[in-house]
């Protein structure tokens, strides 16, 4: 039998973090994170990074590896997840977990990037140029005339996502989401995808726990001392990017809150829509999620 990539999606908050503990322990096997600021070990509270006690309980791997200085891409992600996951597969007897709700990141170890052009500095240049004199929501507007495909999965609140959609579409004269061949590289295990659904209700509740037990927990605080590189990519993240315009007297502290739920659930419904668009993933309650995947596993012809 091949050796098994057992991967357990979901929107933020739905609770991917424990069913992945939970089959990884009763597996004995190893847990990599598809969780594009969960690896960055300066956003620990931002990012509801798995605590000392989670980590201590089966090895995780692209977790709080990596400084903000040194931003991890989704290219980066496929090649170290493929390099981690041989070994991995050796020592879990041929079963490995991905966990995580950066659904390019789970695309990318799993069906591959496609290869895109090279962007002319110059054509960079001119965007960050035209991005600082006319804002962001021109800049949004032009990717949306030119790729509404891509705008309705994409974070379109992420001016560095927003500007290299533009560069591509400009330089090849195509829509980005037409440079997607859609054609998968041969990986040499088998996948199965699972992902975790709630209630819409039920998940934003968990959302505003979620945000309000961060506060608590000291966020504004894990904000403020990343404040000075606050135009680096992996600070433009939800939960960050509303305290920064807090510290900066835009907004008061109460509305800083307001508006991270509020993006959350935004964000929650992109990944939903990237998900529900993979006809491949079986959708769980967490509730009973551990259990079935481990029948799944268990089965002697599993799915797919």
């Amino acid at each position: 039998m091949p050796d098994t990539l057992i991967v357990i999606a979901g929107p933020t908050a739905v609770g991917k973090s424990e069913v992945a503990i939970r089959v990884a322990e009763a597996l004995r096997c190893e847990v990599v994170s598809a969780d594009s600021r969960q690896v960055y070990r300066e956003m620990l509270i931002g990012t509801a990074a798995p605590s000392d006690a989670d980590l201590a309980r089966v090895p995780h791997h692209l977790v709080r590896c990596r400084s903000v200085l040194s931003p991890l891409n989704a290219f980066d992600f496929e090649q170290s997840a493929l390099s981690i996951l041989s070994d991995a597969f050796r020592r879990g007897g041929g079963v490995a977990v991905l966990a995580g709700g950066s659904m390019m990141y789970v695309d990318a170890l799993c069906r591959g990037i496609d290869a895109m052009p090279d962007v002319p500095l110059a054509l960079r240049d001119q965007l960050k140029a035209e991005l600082a004199e006319r804002g962001l929501s021109f800049m949004v507007s032009r990717l949306q005339s030119l790729d509404p495909l891509y705008c309705r999965t994409a974070d379109l609140r992420n001016p560095r996502r927003v500007l290299h959609a533009l560069e591509l579409c400009l330089v090849s004269g195509v829509p980005v989401s037409a440079l997607r061949t859609g054609q998968p590289k041969p990986r040499p295990f088998r996948i199965l995808k699972f992902a975790l659904v709630r209630p819409r209700e039920e998940l934003y509740a968990r959302i505003d726990s979620r945000v309000d037990q961060m506060i608590a927990d000291g966020l504004e605080a894990e904000a403020r001392s990343l404040l000075p590189l606050a135009h680096l990519p992996a600070l433009q993240t939800v939960g960050y990017r509303e305290l920064f315009s807090h510290f900066r007297g835009e907004i008061p502290i109460n509305e800083a809150i307001r508006l991270i739920k509020r993006n959350t659930r935004h964000y929650a419904k992109k990944q939903l829509t990237w998900i529900n668009a993979d006809h491949d993933y079986s959708h769980l309650d967490p509730s009973s999620a551990a259990e079935k995947i481990l029948q799944t596993l268990a089965n002697p012809n599993p799915l797919p």
